[in-house]
């Protein structure tokens, strides 16, 4: 499967945006879907995760409250929610595809290219 992740931009502090990830070549329901980010300097975090059918979804500390995670399989398509941004939160973010579900590791079989979210002061 591949996917392609858009939805970056520059937004201030406080601000709102939606990462969409759309899966080509195969069919997303058959895999759950991950995000990640990371930024300079820093190694790669686990943002959030949703089950293949979108039933079951959790997220990483960090973005608990403000981030959340759906996907519509007929579209081929997940997205990320993203509100309340902080400039923490700025990163180059990736989502990923898997056939297992669950833990916050980034042992994906299959990658986006990633999209920048830049979150200003």
């Amino acid at each position: 499967v591949q996917l392609q992740a858009s939805g970056g931009g520059v937004v201030q502090d406080g601000g709102s945006l939606r990462l969409t990830c759309v899966a080509s070549g195969r069919r997303l329901e058959r895999y759950s879907v991950g995000w990640f980010r990371q930024s300079p300097g820093k190694g790669r975090e686990f943002v959030a995760a949703i089950s293949w059918s979108g039933g079951a979804t959790y997220y990483g500390d960090s973005v608990k409250g403000r981030f959340t995670t759906s996907r519509d399989n007929a579209k081929n398509t997940a997205w990320l929610h993203m509100n309340s941004l902080k400039p923490e939160d700025t990163a180059v973010y990736y989502c990923a595809a898997r056939v297992a579900w669950g833990g916050t590791s980034d042992d994906y079989d299959y990658w986006g290219q990633g999209t920048q979210v830049t979150v200003s002061s």
